[in-house]
């Protein structure tokens, strides 16, 4: 089969089209033949060697590998074990993250644990089904279930959803982008008041999708453009995100959604809390999040959609930032 390797770390440069064997599932994985697969920044991070991560929170990186953990496609083999679901079975998930972060999506097959697998939502194809995996997931367990109990490595407290509903005030910071634009609509189907914060370009695309306020931050400082916050929803992270403390009041949370900093006394002095958490693999929430596919509460949308041998061309398309949606990679042939 074709996939996308590397063999080196750096720029798009070093993804390579090769012929690998077909991969086999084992006991309790399924074989999908790949229609489509989405682009996350764990996949450019890997690409790069994570050389930004601390060396001790950096997963185990074996050359040659296969990017991508976001899959929409079809089942063509069991493994033992397997009764859930049957040869044939459309199917899309985030696969094995966040270990070992080489699951291998950017092929024409991969092997999939059953349990990081839900069926597809017969409402969308599957370019827009694998839009929806690691983003949706993030925004859902940040936001309405965490769904597990494996320890933050990025913390020592534990994240709590906060309950979202009709009097809530929450502010998504990236609000156009894979995360930023799921959570928009799941805070606005829990009846929250919405404040997007993105580029002007984006307003009507974010007012659609539910959002009550849109904050140009081209001509505006988010920061300035709100008080009395329940909640922010940072999905840009970075050095800058102790700006938005000042947005919460008293008893309001702060949720970075990568790495950021914040002075600890103001949290304190404001009475405010701050929290993360690592996404993890979880196909009962990725059932949950197809039938709000289905339903129309959830529009995934996709950014640019790219042919599996121009990943690199993808990756270099999300080095550019300001997307709207999800980037994503089909496999010639297959009917996306």
């Amino acid at each position: 089969m074709r996939a996308l390797r590397q063999h080196g770390f750096g720029g798009p440069g070093v993804l390579v089209e090769e012929q690998v064997p077909v991969p086999s599932p084992g006991p309790g994985e399924v074989l999908v033949r790949v229609h489509a697969a989405g682009l996350n920044p764990p996949d450019w991070y890997l690409r790069e060697g994570m050389p930004d991560v601390p060396e001790e929170l950096r997963p185990p990186m074996t050359l040659p590998i296969v990017l991508g953990t976001d899959v929409s496609g079809t089942v063509t083999a069991l493994g033992e074990g397997v009764g859930d679901v049957a040869v044939g079975d459309e199917v899309f998930g985030m696969l094995r993250f966040p270990e070992p972060m080489t699951a291998g999506t950017y092929a024409e097959y991969v092997v999939a644990p059953v349990t990081d697998i839900a069926r597809k939502p017969a409402a969308v194809d599957h370019v827009r089904a694998a839009a929806v995996p690691m983003a949706a997931l993030t925004a859902w367990q940040f936001l309405v279930d965490l769904g597990h109990d494996h320890p933050s490595p990025f913390q020592s407290a534990r994240h709590r959803p906060v309950p979202l509903g009709p009097g809530t005030r929450i502010m998504i910071n990236g609000a156009a982008g894979g995360v930023g634009h799921v959570a928009v609509q799941l805070a606005a189907w829990k009846g929250a008041h919405v404040i997007a914060v993105a580029s002007g370009r984006h307003r009507s695309f974010l007012l659609d999708l539910g959002a009550d306020e849109v904050v140009d931050y081209t001509r505006e400082r988010p920061e300035d453009a709100a008080t009395d916050l329940d909640l922010v929803l940072d999905v840009v992270g970075g050095p800058d995100s102790g700006r938005f403390l000042r947005t919460l009041r008293r008893g309001g949370s702060l949720f970075p959604v990568y790495l950021a900093r914040y002075d600890p006394d103001e949290l304190a002095a404001r009475d405010v809390t701050a929290t993360a958490t690592q996404v993890r693999a979880d196909g009962a929430q990725m059932a949950e999040l197809a039938a709000l596919v289905d339903s129309g509460v959830l529009r995934p949308a996709v950014d640019s959609i790219f042919e599996l041998a121009d990943a690199a061309k993808a990756h270099a398309r999300a080095a550019e930032g300001h997307m709207q949606g999800k980037i994503v990679l089909t496999v010639a042939g297959r009917d996306a």
